[in-house]
């Protein structure tokens, strides 16, 4: 039965996730639309097996993210969050598989964004070295509100990107930023027509795939501490997993259960 519900699962994670070489460039692209993109355990899988794949095999010298629908991601999809609250989560989260081939990625990503990029949505982009959005981008890092703590490795990156003071309304109050602001604060260098993301994109890809593939490794590995940036999403996935199970957080998903609003002001 266990195994049969695995296989489902992926095989749903395969459809949900779509991975495609054509060349040097290996994409990935979110496919779950109906769901605004958002992202299970299983999917996390996809995605974690597709960068090791990228790492591992010499041919292929870029990696692109992408959407299908009108969302690039909602983030983590809640009734996971909400399982793992109870007590009933998944043996495996794949999620730290996923960010800490991110974190150990060496190889260019490009990211194409347009629509809402929630949570992990906005933080996976710190790890991207090439950001296209549209201006229906929708940036945002609700953290705080479902009574977590922010993960990615973002307390790092964002604000050594944007400076504490955005980074910390980004967070704390959950501000979305816009496409536009996006790309003027530096989350995000092309803002492109909906219409032209997906070209923009796999034209920048491909530019990038032409370049010395070990001058391009040297560098990533000059500009990134990928030692400190693992360091930092380790001790977040810690405090993230006590969030998750702290009564704050149980009420955080009830009130979205229950489409109302939380309340907060019962814990101390």
């Amino acid at each position: 039965m266990t195994e049969h519900m695995n296989l489902h699962a992926a095989q749903h994670a395969t459809q949900h996730v779509l991975v495609n070489i054509e060349g040097p460039i290996l994409t990935l692209s979110l496919n779950r639309p109906d769901k605004k993109n958002a992202l299970t355990n299983a999917m996390y899988g996809v995605l974690a097996d597709g960068l090791q794949r990228a790492h591992d095999d010499s041919s292929i010298r870029c990696v692109v993210i992408e959407s299908v629908g009108d969302s690039f991601t909602a983030g983590n999809d809640l009734s996971d969050f909400a399982s793992i609250s109870a007590g009933s989560g998944p043996a495996v989260r794949h999620v730290t598989r996923f960010l800490h081939g991110l974190a150990a990625a060496d190889k260019p990503i490009v990211a194409a964004v347009h629509g809402l990029a929630v949570g992990v949505g906005t933080t996976m982009l710190l790890h991207c070295d090439v950001v296209c959005v549209t201006e229906q981008a929708r940036l945002i890092t609700p953290f705080v509100n479902l009574a977590l703590v922010p993960e990615a490795a973002s307390s790092l990156l964002l604000q050594a990107r944007i400076g504490y003071a955005r980074a910390f309304t980004m967070i704390a109050l959950g501000e979305p930023v816009d496409g536009k602001t996006a790309v003027e604060w530096g989350l995000a260098r092309y803002l492109v027509a909906p219409e032209s993301l997906r070209a923009k994109a796999l034209a920048v890809a491909h530019s990038l795939a032409e370049k010395p593939i070990g001058a391009l490794r040297a560098t990533k590995r000059l500009m990134r501490d990928s030692a400190l940036i693992a360091q930092t999403m380790d001790r977040e996935s810690e405090v993230f997993a006590e969030r998750l199970k702290s009564p704050e957080a149980a009420e955080a998903f009830r009130a979205f259960a229950e489409k109302r609003a939380p309340n907060f002001a019962q814990f101390s």
